[in-house]
């Protein structure tokens, strides 16, 4: 081969090509380096601190400050448009879609009002606004108590470090209610120092300590999971003053939990219908997630649920908390590759499947609640029902261990499934038992049942008066929020923030 010199004085215009070349290879590697030099700087500017705040500052605003992209996507929660099959982002009447609900929680708080939750950024409004908290118009007014705050934002940890987790616990839910005002947000989760990711709930450290295991020493990954498995958990108001307790001493599994509870003989309340000391299953999220393929795989909920994003020179952590179904390119294509439609269509079939035996479920558990108040109208005894009460219990805390769980037929279906499948099995033998206990008693007819084809008929029939509870409630929203709003801002106006 000729050198390249000789091919040039033989060709001039391969120099003259050659040269040209080279400076356009030089521009455009010129162009990149300036980009990562500018990307580079720009990633440097967006964690530069722009404010100083003290370690439990509530709000979310201040921190945004210091993180405007974090911020400004977590914001974005509070946008309740996306729909899904089954829920979404938006308030839903849930009582409405099954008044069946009514009957299972007669007695109960739930059977006044019940809504699909919306994003982090509502958890403040919506339990200030829900018929279930009541209408306390004086701080040492019920029914609820404090702990009912306890996840609903970051003046919890703050309230709790200044007057005590017992102490918090054991106040009314009145009493706290100027002082939790600021919604879920970056204290709840991160060192304002490090920004590591930390747990602030007493709770969860309490549980794994009495399992002999130290939360402090978990992994960076494990944390992107157990930072929501603070709130999005089984728990319970333990004795008189209300100490949330999470039922894990025994294991994770929705036996060992209502072993737990028989053991100690707990009861959230006793159906105002059937007379059966029931169990109120909260929102065993973590619980049920860790039975499914992805936490098998080593998958935490930040990522499907706030997946990393790209702006600029910076990747960061998304925080529009949300379904992974209104993000899919970045959630689960992240490992799948089949399209989109097919992998939505996939959630929605194992959606449909549990949903169907679910619903069968609160028709039966209804009719079972009805047919043992008709016995104990009839004169049962203590005795001959002992053993219906307790098949209902364990009907009923079936159902719900997995109907309170959010995403519970995606996170893990098959144990779903299997949780369902039991509850119906045990509902049905509460239902034959009842019926072996009229007959005992010279009824052998079926049991008429009520018309609860709607959500008010359903209250009505269990003795409830909405109208004089709706009228509390606004008279209560109308007169303490305002008053509780005045109070933290001003309180707030003293927090102590510098600009660096």
């Amino acid at each position: 081969m000729k050198p390249i010199s000789e091919l040039i004085k033989q060709k001039p215009w391969l120099g003259w090509l050659i040269f040209l070349g080279t400076i356009v290879i030089v521009f455009l590697l010129g162009l990149i380096a300036s980009s990562i030099i500018e990307r580079r700087a720009e990633a440097v500017f967006a964690y530069t601190p722009m404010v100083e705040h003290e370690k439990w500052e509530p709000r979310l605003e201040v921190w945004g400050k210091n993180f405007p992209r974090q911020y400004e996507t977590y914001m974005q929660t509070a946008d309740t448009t996306f729909v899904s099959k089954y829920n979404g982002a938006r308030k839903i009447d849930m009582l409405a879609k099954a008044p069946e609900m009514v009957i299972l929680w007669a007695g109960y708080p739930f059977s006044k009002e019940y809504n699909q939750g919306r994003g982090h950024m509502w958890a403040i409004e919506d339990v200030q606004n829900i018929l279930r908290t009541g209408s306390p118009m004086t701080p040492t007014d019920g029914p609820m108590p404090g702990t009912c705050w306890a996840c609903k934002g970051p003046d919890v940890p703050r309230m709790m470090k200044n007057i005590g987790i017992a102490e918090f616990y054991s106040s009314t839910f009145a009493q706290m209610g100027p002082e939790v005002v600021n919604p879920i947000g970056c204290a709840d989760c991160h060192d304002s120092e490090t920004m590591a990711l930390q747990i602030t709930r007493p709770g969860l450290i309490e549980a794994f300590q009495r399992q002999g295991k130290d939360v402090s020493k978990s992994t960076h990954q494990e944390l992107r999971s157990l930072v929501c498995a603070q709130c999005h958990v089984e728990y319970y108001f333990k004795g008189e003053g209300k100490y949330l307790t999470f039922p894990w001493d025994k294991g994770f599994t929705m036996e060992s939990m209502e072993a737990y509870y028989d053991e100690i003989a707990f009861a959230d309340w006793t159906h105002s219908l059937s007379r059966a000391p029931m169990i109120k299953a909260q929102h065993p999220d973590y619980e049920l997630f860790r039975f499914g393929v992805h936490y098998d795989r080593g998958v935490s909920c930040a990522d499907c649920h706030m997946p990393y994003k790209s702006q600029g020179g910076v990747k960061f952590t998304n925080h529009h908390i949300q379904s992974p179904l209104n993000n899919v390119a970045n959630t689960c294509a992240v490992c799948h590759r089949e399209d989109a439609e097919k992998l939505i269509a996939n959630v929605y079939q194992r959606q449909d499947a549990l949903q169907e035996t679910r619903s069968l479920l609160e028709v039966t558990l209804a009719k079972a609640h009805i047919e043992a108040k008709f016995a104990w109208d009839k004169g049962a005894s203590e005795k001959q029902m002992k053993n219906v009460l307790k098949l209902i219990r364990g009907a009923q805390w079936r159902w719900d261990y997995v109907a309170a769980s959010h995403g519970s037929s995606f996170h893990a279906p098959f144990e779903s499934a299997r949780v369902i499948g039991l509850g119906l099995e045990k509902a049905q033998e509460a239902r034959i038992e009842i019926t072996r206990v009229l007959a005992s008693m010279g009824y052998a007819d079926v049991v008429p049942m009520p018309d609860i084809s709607t959500k008010a008929k359903a209250q009505e029939y269990i003795g409830l008066d909405m109208k004089k509870l709706n009228s509390e409630k606004n008279e209560f929203l109308d007169t303490i929020i305002p008053q509780w709003l005045k109070q933290a801002m001003e309180r707030e106006a003293t927090y102590p923030t510098k600009n660096i």
